[in-house]
């Protein structure tokens, strides 16, 4: 005690320091330290929340980007399917509207023969009638100073059929 005399500290007033220090510590640490680590506590957590959000935004957002590429991916790869699938009808169609045009140009030209032929056909027979018209003509003034009437249409009878079978064959 000598000690805290040489000091000059009084053991009562001391005491009642003490006393108060507690006083304040404890109503310090009640109403000021704990609302204000409270606070604290909220902040830190509000943080790590934060961060973990644009974490998770990093991770969704790299996760649309991959989807986003697979998308075009396969939009590419459809749009390959199609566009192939497309140039085979195309061709399919330009074969097949050729094909047409040569078999409609086949069918003209079948026509156009047989025409051709018909007329020609019909053709030899007036041909062939005027041609024994006028041989029949021809001979009736060549023979009617030879031969008697009789005789030259027995001829011109015989010469008649001779020409209108070789025009039939």
């Amino acid at each position: 005690m000598e000690i805290i005399q040489k000091f000059g500290l009084e053991a009562k007033l001391f005491l009642f320091q003490l006393i108060n220090f507690l006083i304040i510590v404890f109503i310090l640490k009640k109403f000021l330290f704990a609302p204000l680590k409270k606070i604290l506590d909220e902040r830190k957590h509000k943080i790590e929340q934060s961060l973990q959000d644009a974490e998770n935004a990093k991770i969704v957002l790299k996760n649309v980007f991959e989807e986003k590429k697979n998308i075009l991916a396969k939009a590419k790869s459809s749009a390959d399917i199609l566009m192939a699938t497309v140039k085979v009808s195309i061709k399919e169609t330009k074969e097949k509207a050729i094909l047409e045009t040569k078999q409609r140009s086949e069918q003209i030209l079948d026509d156009a023969k047989q025409k051709a032929e018909t007329e020609f056909e019909s053709m030899n027979k007036k041909i062939g009638k005027i041609s024994i018209d006028i041989s029949g003509k021809i001979l009736s003034k060549v023979l009617s100073d030879l031969f008697t009437e009789t005789e030259k249409q027995k001829l011109i009878s015989r010469s008649l059929e001779k020409i209108d079978e070789k025009i039939k064959n």
